[in-house]
């Protein structure tokens, strides 16, 4: 059965990233993408691990865990967010492995309906030694989307330049005018 079309307006950041964006402002209302297992369901496929992991109400419900950890990790304390992401962490583990074409590291659950937010946390942990300076979470006022800055010089400040950067550079035209109107309005 095909899924349907992912409604999130930011798509394709690493999968920590991207379940915190399951939750996002349209119109001033936040939406929620896991709400539902269709939701999961699109989440999975978004993130090629439809094929690979059920979308039902228990892993949803782990995502939803790892998710609120993620999210008070990246928004809130990490130090507070330790132990919610290692309750995540402690449902999985990397077995390392000598296959025929070398030295091989692959992730092993007790319990299969934990595997897609264990990946999305143990993807967190990658992330943090990687750059964790580059985690961020969008500059627009209501937007609450998140993304890993990959620009050159590490400065992105918006989800989107289209979308939350437009709008903010809207907003200082039309006060930088508002300003000159009333200069010259004395």
């Amino acid at each position: 059965m095909p899924t349907a079309r992912d409604p999130r307006p930011l798509t394709g950041e690493p999968l920590a990233l991207d379940l915190l964006n399951t939750r996002w402002n349209r119109e001033g209302v936040t939406q929620d993408l896991l709400a539902d297992t269709e939701g999961l369901a699109v989440w999975l496929d978004s993130n090629g691990l439809a094929g690979n992991h059920r979308a039902d109400a228990e892993v949803l419900r782990h995502l939803c865990t790892a998710r609120e950890a993620l999210r008070t990790a990246v928004d809130e304390s990490p130090r507070r967010a330790a132990p919610l992401v290692d309750a995540v962490l402690e449902h999985g583990r990397i077995r390392a492995r000598l296959t025929a074409s070398g030295p091989a590291e692959e992730p092993e659950f007790a319990d299969p309906a934990w595997a897609p937010a264990w990946l999305a946390a143990r993807n967190y942990l990658d992330l943090l030694t990687r750059a964790p300076e580059r985690i961020r979470t969008c500059a627009g006022g209501a937007c609450i989307l998140h993304f890993f800055d990959t620009s050159r010089n590490g400065t992105r400040r918006w989800c989107s330049m289209a979308a939350c950067g437009n709008r903010a550079k809207a907003s200082r035209h039309y006060a930088r005018s508002k300003e000159i109107e009333g200069e010259l309005g004395k």
